[in-house]
């Protein structure tokens, strides 16, 4: 159970994939113009890291190193395919926001980084741990740059308008160089408060 949890939770900071490895940059400033496709995105992913990582581990013994990566491919995109039917029959609008992200999220570094660097060497309760985690570290990142792009952007949430009505709104976080301007911000929001947890972890030990 603790190596579960400690799987679980290493995608919610420590290793949070795009403000940690950089990874799924793309779709991660594409999307999150507006908090409604930034969740639609990171749901999609979730189950595609959950789907992937799970028959990779249950055939890992049973797939040969040599056409892994291709096998890995086949499984995400049935994953991918499957997300993408059931988005365009239940959610179209969603799907007509998202667009050609929907099915790039075949090629996005962190589906396939994670079956080839977790999956395929840890068994399916592990995985299950990595893929849960990473997915929802990666739906709450994508949530948290679309909320503070839409709120300071267009002064709404999920469309809903939070600001006064006469706030006009600051145009620039709304398009892609705001995208860029708000993912530095937070890195370096979150590099300052990591260092500053492993300013305090080494005063205690010292003590």
């Amino acid at each position: 159970m603790a190596r579960f949890i400690q799987e679980f939770t290493k995608g919610l900071w420590k290793e949070v994939p795009p403000f940690r490895f950089v990874l799924g940059l793309c779709p991660t400033l594409a999307v999150t113009g507006h908090v409604s496709s930034a969740l639609g995105l990171g749901c999609g992913v979730i189950f595609v890291l959950l789907v992937s990582n799970s028959l990779i581990a249950t055939f890992r013994n049973f797939i040969p190193s040599k056409i892994r990566v291709p096998v890995f491919i086949v499984i995400i995109a049935s994953a991918v395919t499957i997300v993408e039917l059931t988005m365009e029959a239940y959610f179209y609008s969603l799907y007509r926001v998202l667009g050609i992200w929907i099915p790039l999220i075949v090629v996005n570094c962190l589906i396939l980084g994670r079956a080839e660097a977790f999956a395929r060497k840890n068994n399916i309760i592990l995985s299950i741990a990595d893929g849960l985690g990473m997915g929802l570290g990666y739906t709450l990142s994508l949530m948290f740059l679309a909320s503070f792009r839409e709120i300071i952007g267009a002064g709404t949430w999920f469309g809903i308008r939070v600001m006064p009505a006469s706030y006009i709104g600051f145009e620039l976080l709304q398009r892609p160089p705001g995208a860029f301007i708000c993912l530095g911000l937070i890195l370096a929001a979150m590099n300052f408060i990591s260092m500053r947890m492993e300013k305090k972890e080494t005063h205690a030990c010292a003590r």
